[in-house]
């Protein structure tokens, strides 16, 4: 087997396995205990986090953080950040 049809394998490995939720270092490790050169692993892992972040959707909006005191009374408020209290934003 050429060393491109090697490294193909071991991307698709460690892309199905990250996806499983296994870590990269537990895979590399694996992957040298059957006997693969650590460089050819570390090109593959280059490749597979290159192609994993191409499949990461992007998000356009940043998300709206927002926090509530409670009260032993279970009546609560809403607080204003530091930043709003500070520039006087509503």
């Amino acid at each position: 087997m050429r060393e491109a049809e090697y490294k193909r394998k071991i991307v698709d490995y460690l892309k199905r396995n990250l996806k499983k939720g296994y870590t990269l270092e537990s895979l590399k490790w694996a992957l040298v205990d059957q006997g693969y050169s650590r460089t050819l692993i570390d090109i593959a892992i280059k490749e597979a986090n290159l192609e994993l972040s191409k499949e990461v959707p992007v998000l356009k909006e940043k998300p709206m953080i927002t926090h509530e005191i409670v009260s032993d009374e279970g009546i609560s408020e809403v607080k204003k950040s530091w930043w709003k209290r500070l520039f006087g934003i509503d």
